[in-house]
């Protein structure tokens, strides 16, 4: 049985099935000892009332048989059988106050004393507040006549008829429910199939706010995630092969010249073809250290230091940077903070990488702002700028790899793209996060957030 819908069907049938039968069951007992009890509680009332006629008129019981059937529709007595047999329609057995057997369907048993257990389950008969005797229900006792046997077949039927609409109803349910269950499902499994073939952009539609709407928002997610992953993917080696192409070409250009003697070496070439080697070993240096924070590797020596200590190197190594920009470039702390366990030379790295970008994107006269601030549980390090902002679009992609808010991919304005990319990739490995806020035309400020422990 492979459909996952025949299965649903049969289990929402096979537990509808069994609950109808029980409760079928259950009603049908608790009917006929009800019905049962009416019938016997009818018999002794009547009986019983029947026998204190007697004795209140008689003071006595003897002579009750002869009564009962002078008083009964079903009259066996006769001249020929002066002794007549036990009225087929007693089914009580009579004791008097003694406990003596004075009325019975076994003649036998008359006059034999009854125990006091089975008068305790007995009837009391009172007259004159005195009690005189004791009804008892004799055993193997069938009190239903034809009628009530029909009123309780007529009863089985009324429920078998309901367990057959019950089970129709819940193989109707349980179809439906089945279909809306797996429903989803074949259309998750479409869209994997489609997703697998090559076609990447696969949406499900989100039917309920349950577990399956949940599974399809995640699905949907995925398949976005896998499209823009593919898509970086694909950017990357082509960003990859430009930076590389663009220092490769001058290096073979002047190579090819001063081997074809074309050129003469000298000191201001070789520096040139030093510069671009210089570009192109940052470039696997960076493509390295982010291939080991992606395999969890990122080797860090952590120590003890001090976050103004830290601002104040970044400070000191980017002044000069800043002041051939005509860019101030300041520290403000806010508070006392605890000494954070990091890797100084890793995190310098990542916070230069951030005051570069920042002294980079600010116009003369500009400021770009190193911050430290302390909360319950992290240690803010904080870099803002008062340059042209990033535009909203940008912001979620910020931190990838190769990404750049220009497109003209020029290394001189735009950096290799992969800044960003490592400064994440550090703080991460220090178990911390990475973040920006920006808009355009107020600047951009982007928090690195180091956990205190």
């Amino acid at each position: 049985m492979r459909s996952l819908m025949l299965k649903l069907i049969l289990a929402f049938l096979l537990t509808s099935v069994a609950g109808v039968a029980l409760a079928s069951v259950f009603i049908r007992q608790f009917v006929t000892r009800q019905f049962d009890n009416y019938v016997v509680e009818q018999h002794r009332s009547n009986f019983i009332d029947n026998v204190s006629t007697y004795y209140a008129t008689y003071n006595t019981w003897g002579g009750l048989r002869y009564w009962l059937f002078d008083q009964g529709a079903n009259r066996v007595y006769s001249q020929q059988n002066p002794t007549p047999p036990p009225p087929p329609y007693l089914d009580f057995i009579l004791v008097d106050a003694a406990g003596v057997t004075v009325l019975t369907r076994d003649a036998e048993k008359l006059g034999e004393r009854v125990s006091a257990q089975e008068l305790a389950q007995g009837t009391p008969i009172t007259i004159d507040g005195r009690v005189v005797g004791t009804v008892i229900i004799a055993k193997n006792t069938i009190f239903r006549d034809v009628a009530e046997e029909r009123y309780l077949a007529s009863t089985d039927g009324a429920l078998l008829a309901a367990a057959a609409v019950g089970v129709g109803i819940a193989l109707l349910l349980g179809t439906f429910l089945a279909r809306l269950i797996t429903c989803p499902l074949r259309e998750l499994t479409a869209a994997s199939r489609a997703i697998a073939s090559g076609d990447l952009q696969q949406h499900v539609p989100v039917r309920s706010q349950d577990e399956l709407g949940l599974l399809a928002t995640q699905f949907n997610q995925m398949s976005d995630d896998l499209s823009r992953a593919i898509k970086l993917r694909r950017q990357i080696i082509a960003d990859i092969a430009h930076d590389l192409r663009t220092p490769l070409t001058v290096i073979a250009g002047y190579l090819e010249s001063l081997r074809d003697q074309v050129l003469k070496p000298t000191p201001a070439r070789f520096a040139t073809m030093h510069a671009e080697t210089q570009v192109l070993l940052r470039l696997v240096d960076d493509l390295h250290m982010l291939s080991l924070a992606d395999a969890g590797e990122l080797p860090l020596i952590r120590q003890s230091i001090a976050p103004r200590q830290l601002l104040e190197r970044v400070e000191e190594t980017y002044r000069h940077t800043a002041e051939q920009h005509e860019v101030a470039l300041h520290i403000r702390t806010e508070g006392t903070f605890p000494e954070i366990c990091a890797d100084p030379e890793r995190m310098l790295r990542a916070l230069g990488n951030l005051v570069s970008n920042a002294l980079r994107y600010t116009p003369q006269g500009g400021q770009v702002t190193l911050i430290a601030r302390c909360n319950a549980v992290h240690v803010q390090f904080v870099v803002a700028d008062t340059g042209p902002g990033i535009a909203p679009e940008h912001l979620p992609n910020i931190f990838e790899r190769f990404y750049r808010a220009d497109e003209s991919r020029q290394q001189e304005t735009g950096g290799s793209g992969l800044g960003l990319a490592i400064v994440k990739s550090i703080v991460e490995a220090h178990g911390g996060q990475a973040t920006v806020e920006s808009a355009l035309g107020q600047g951009a400020v982007f928090t690195i957030a180091l956990p205190i422990r």
